[in-house]
């Protein structure tokens, strides 16, 4: 089973792949990614009768996009990689989960996932 993420705007998006159909959710994220992708994520593998470890891979989408949306998304997918021994890779572009899919099949392994945000990081500087 592939678990999908994106989350680079404020609608994000989880997909899940049996090895034959592909289950697609998206929900307005907004502000409160950080508390609900967990929520989704389980909901999803509940809906399905599944659990963490029936998953075998990972496809995350890199960027470019929210840079807090994609730090959130891809902490999450490096963490679940990471947790589960499973493979994770990266990509991007419109058909972003079936290119991942094909990396996959194809035995590739990022291990871990950097964000692409697309433009430089604008970061305030301290007042003192």
């Amino acid at each position: 089973m592939i678990l999908g993420i994106k989350t680079d705007q404020p609608e994000s998006t989880i997909c899940l792949y049996n090895g034959k159909n592909k289950e697609v959710y998206s929900w307005q994220a907004h502000r409160q990614l950080s508390d609900t992708i967990h929520i989704k994520i389980q909901d999803l593998l509940d809906k399905n009768g599944l659990n963490y470890n029936d998953l075998t891979g990972l496809v995350v989408f890199k960027g470019p996009g929210s840079f807090t949306g994609l730090r959130i998304g891809i902490t999450v997918a490096n963490t679940l990689a990471y947790s589960l021994n499973i493979p994770i890779v990266s990509t991007n572009g419109e058909d972003w989960f079936n290119n991942g899919l094909d990396m996959l099949k194809n035995g590739k392994n990022s291990k871990i996932i950097l964000p692409e945000y697309g433009a430089p990081v604008h970061i305030t500087k301290p007042k003192k």
